[in-house]
């Protein structure tokens, strides 16, 4: 390029320095484009992503553990931290307000304090190495906000990396770029830079350290009916296990058998209209939560037990109740219990019976309830507990008392003859289909997994005989 033709460009951009950019429109039409950006960006997001959904609020759960946003989970570890100061005492007014007052009130007088009209980046080292270290500590902090802070072991390893990291280490990189700047405005910018990279460089170790030490926390998963289909299925199944055992899976029982401690109680059949219509949702919902002690209905909500249902656990089974017997509301296709299956193919525990357990056996086959000791919530449940172990399920034996029971057939006491077991379910025989899964599972060897089930030579269903 010749040399005139530089001179020509280089007054053109000392010219384009000295006139800037103007606010409006120039600035303005940038800002716009950029909010556009970011507006769709969010739309697409909202769209395609969405966000998990949580139940509802239950101001009875005192299980419950309020945390952030994660855009606040910063500020969150960063008041975490400065709690464990022993000298400061309580410090949540420092954390949560004074500390983010400093910073917000730096940055709005940023401006004013450094009034540099140099532009290249190698002129501004102090504004975009204290911008640096800031951001840094901000997305460090968010990584380890999910790590406590506090053990009960004598020397708790990732408590210090992270107080380390989130407070110790930014604050003396702040520290040590004030004093290059202000104390000693001839610092080489290397200094400065340098400074920053190690700032910022223990912080990402010290995070990455925190985060690979931390005890791993169990996360408990929150299944959320999400469609009318899935709140129904949802209340049917909670029924199942709270509600059937005094109420029938039909809702008409009026006098309570079998129970413990409500045997002969008269109970108001809950299928009819004078239940159904008298009571809205809120108010089924409510006598769901907080029982009637006058008619033998304990509570079963979480103010008055922390193992009791959610509130949006009462919501399904009020759902339930009224698309099942309010002839006011029509009941929508539902998908089956379980999938059909075809000649010669063996049922799965986690598929096909899982499922049945759940909604016809798990109301009285668990724990605190009498049934001679056998249990049905777990895989390893139903095939090895109860007082009779050895013979409730044997793979291949159509003879095995589970069989039995479900065909209505009731075993005998070896010695006394008298009925030792009773039919199963005890109120309602299960359907031919059920049975028929009952029977092929057991036939099949009791496969645990779909995989399992599908790698057999299956059996056909044997019919069971006294």
């Amino acid at each position: 390029m010749r040399e005139e033709q530089k001179k020509t460009i280089k007054e053109r951009y000392e010219q384009s320095l000295q006139k800037g950019e103007r606010f409006w429109p120039d600035s303005i039409f940038k800002d716009v484009l950029m909010a556009l950006a970011i507006f769709v960006l969010l739309l697409m997001l909202a769209t395609f992503v969405g966000v998990p959904v949580e139940p509802k609020a239950d101001p009875s759960d005192s299980s419950y553990v309020p945390r952030p946003e994660w855009y606040f989970l910063f500020l969150f570890k960063f008041l975490a931290l400065y709690g464990q100061i022993p000298l400061l005492g309580k410090v949540e007014w420092l954390a949560t307000v004074l500390i983010p007052v400093i910073y917000l009130g730096a940055l709005t007088l940023l401006p004013f304090i450094d009034r540099s009209p140099n532009r290249y980046y190698g002129k501004r080292v102090f504004a975009i190495g204290i911008m640096a270290i800031m951001v840094t500590s901000m997305v460090s902090l968010t990584f380890i906000s999910d790590v406590p802070t506090t053990s009960t072991d004598a020397v708790y390893l990732p408590g210090l990396l992270q107080t380390l990291g989130g407070l110790v280490v930014p604050l003396a990189g702040y520290f040590l770029l004030a004093l290059m700047n202000f104390a000693f405005k001839k610092a080489p910018a290397k200094a400065m830079i340098w400074t920053t990279a190690v700032t910022v460089l223990l912080m990402i170790g010290l995070t990455a350290g925190t985060v690979a030490l931390a005890p791993i926390l169990e996360t408990v998963e929150v299944e959320v009916a999400d469609t009318l289909e899935e709140q129904i299925v949802a209340g049917q199944d909670l029924y199942s296990v709270h509600c059937v055992e005094c109420h029938g899976d039909d809702g008409s029982v009026t006098v309570i058998e079998g129970v413990e401690g409500l045997e002969g109680t008269q109970v108001m059949a809950i299928n009819g209209r004078d239940v159904l219509y008298t009571l809205n949702d809120d108010s089924m919902a409510e006598v769901i939560a907080y029982g009637r002690p006058d008619a033998g209905m304990n509570p079963f909500g979480r103010a008055y037990n922390p193992e009791g249902l959610t509130k949006s656990e009462i919501d399904y089974i009020v759902i339930f109740m009224r698309y099942a017997w309010d002839d006011r509301y029509e009941m929508p296709p539902m998908e089956p219990l379980f999938p059909a299956l075809a000649e010669g193919e063996a049922p799965s525990y986690e598929v096909h019976i899982a499922p049945i357990v759940k909604r016809y056996c798990v109301s009285c086959h668990r724990a605190g309830k009498d049934n001679l000791n056998y249990l049905m919530t777990t895989y390893e449940e139903v095939l090895t507990s109860g007082d009779h172990a050895d013979q409730n399920i044997i793979a291949g034996d159509p003879q095995s008392f589970l069989l039995l029971t479900i065909q209505e057939q009731t075993i005998p006491d070896p010695e006394t003859g008298e009925e030792m077991i009773g039919v199963m379910p005890p109120k309602k025989a299960l359907s031919a289909d059920i049975v028929d899964v009952f029977l092929r599972w057991i036939m099949n060897g009791m496969p645990e997994t779909a995989g399992e089930a599908g790698a057999l030579s299956t059996m056909p269903a044997a019919t069971a005989t006294p």
